[in-house]
């Protein structure tokens, strides 16, 4: 099968990409290397992807044609800096992820199935030439700008990356029949509502930062290719995934690095807020699950009594989590105890933009895929903790 991963330098994209690689799948990952976070560490996820040889292959379908028989090698012009160390001893980056236990380090692929493209989501032309040359028969949408405290002072970024992005996907996918579309959503989009656990059936229609109403606006568009074209679209609403190779902007890095320093870490709403944690292997698990069968119209959907995760048309939302919500404070215990670390803490209350909890109702993905994420939060943070010791520190 062939593959497109949109945010392949990304923490839950370059995940895709390997489990997807280790099946034997090919895969054609797609990243802009937006600097909102650091850009080495999205080099070194694709130089997981790659293994030895250039540090990144790159074709930039604006620029030339492409074959996956007969890659065009060329490194990035230009690093911001150095690589993090890799652990030391003999062991390889990608031995080393196969040590802490995520799937995403484990071998079996050879590179040649794999090319990378430089392209931003909001280049229509490049976009357009990228679905022309590729002829992908599934496409795993995660590229998008993230953060919902940033989308409060740059909301421009969100409106170019995660709509007029998402649209240049969805034209893509329409012109050129591919088989299906999976995208990400976010458990943003719940934004006020207040039950518990969140179900896919509520009503989502008051969000409370512009990054959940772009994510909100992604599922209504992708209604409507689906409707229009029958272009089959699954949406997969993310519940806050943690794990080794995880975003820096994030609390568990955050957090790590601050209590390793001395330094205090800031714990808003006094730490009472709770997260449905989601362990990086269980989603990908997930993902690549959900890939494998396209969405089909539901059969018993009536517009008298609409379900709102489902439709006449191909298109399906589901929610991917962990369904059982952590309390902060309880997530910051378990980080100290595999750290060996107590953390200094500022209390703080609850930031604009944010929900005070979070809680998945997964049951849906359970019936229709076999869905079991098996992740302790003890598990999962051990892992990521050996994780960060072995790629930050010397």
């Amino acid at each position: 099968m062939n593959v497109l991963v949109t945010g392949a330098a990304g923490f839950i994209g370059s995940s895709v990409c390997l489990a997807l690689l280790e099946r034997g799948d090919t895969v054609a990952g797609l990243d802009n290397f937006s600097p909102y976070y650091d850009v080495a560490l999205k080099h070194a996820r694709l130089d997981r992807i790659c293994g030895s040889g250039p540090p990144t292959t790159v074709v930039d379908p604006s620029r030339s044609g492409f074959s996956r028989d007969a890659l065009e090698f060329r490194p990035i012009q230009s690093r911001p800096k150095p690589l993090p160390p890799t652990p030391a001893g003999p062991n390889t980056t990608r031995e080393f992820a196969t040590e802490v236990g995520s799937i995403v380090g484990r071998s079996g692929f050879s590179r040649d199935n794999f090319t990378f493209h430089e392209v931003d989501l909001a280049d229509r032309e490049a976009m357009e030439n990228l679905f022309a040359e590729g002829q992908f028969d599934r496409v795993v949408h995660l590229a998008a700008q993230p953060g919902v405290r940033y989308s409060i002072d740059h909301p421009h970024a969100y409106v170019e990356s995660n709509i007029v992005g998402f649209l240049n996907v969805l034209e893509g996918c329409r012109h050129h029949q591919v088989e299906h579309l999976v995208y990400a959503s976010s458990s943003s989009v719940y934004g006020a509502n207040e039950r518990m656990p969140f179900a896919v059936g509520d009503n989502v229609d008051h969000p409370v930062s512009l990054y959940a109403a772009s994510k909100k606006s992604n599922e209504l568009m992708a209604h409507a290719y689906a409707h229009l074209y029958g272009l089959p679209i699954t949406g997969l609403r993310f519940f806050t995934v943690y794990g080794p190779w995880g975003r820096p902007d994030m609390a568990p890095v955050l957090f790590t690095r601050a209590i390793l320093a001395g330094e205090p870490i800031k714990v808003f709403n006094y730490g009472r807020h709770r997260r449905d944690f989601t362990y990086i292997d269980d989603v990908v698990e997930g993902v690549v699950r959900v890939i494998d069968r396209p969405a089909q119209p539901d059969l018993h959907w009536t517009g008298r009594d609409p379900n709102p995760a489902s439709s006449s048309a191909p298109w399906r939302l589901y929610n991917i989590g962990s369904n059982n919500p952590v309390e902060l404070g309880r997530f910051i215990e378990t980080l100290e105890e595999a750290l060996g670390k107590k953390a200094k803490k500022e209390l703080l209350p609850l930031q604009p933009g944010d929900v005070p909890d979070t809680y998945a109702d997964v049951q849906s993905l359970v019936d229709d895929f076999g869905y079991q994420p098996n992740t302790s939060l003890e598990e999962g943070i051990a892992k990521f903790v050996a994780w960060y010791k072995g790629y930050y520190l010397p």
